[in-house]
């Protein structure tokens, strides 16, 4: 089971802050951003996106029809883990 550990974080271009995708063997993925102008950046919180098989947002699951905003490291992991489980 992939975690918050498992990310690997780029700098975004301008201070714009950190990015990670990962994918799963299930066909989703997830993009996990922080930064200035994300839901929970300004408070060092990130905010994540679930991805659909071609890489793209999604908002047709039973986890969210949304991008998720005020994230710690541990809820990060957690919603990992139930993307996995799709």
């Amino acid at each position: 089971m992939k975690t918050f550990k498992d990310l690997v974080f780029v700098e975004k271009p301008h201070n714009m802050g950190v990015s990670a995708r990962i994918e799963f063997d299930n066909g989703y993925g997830a993009s996990v951003v922080k930064g200035p102008h994300t839901y929970g950046g300004k408070d060092g919180l990130y905010e994540m996106g679930i991805l659909d098989s071609s890489g793209n947002l999604t908002y047709e699951t039973p986890i969210t029809n949304d991008v998720i905003g005020y994230l710690s490291e541990s809820e990060v992991s957690d919603y990992l883990r139930k993307i996995q489980e799709l």
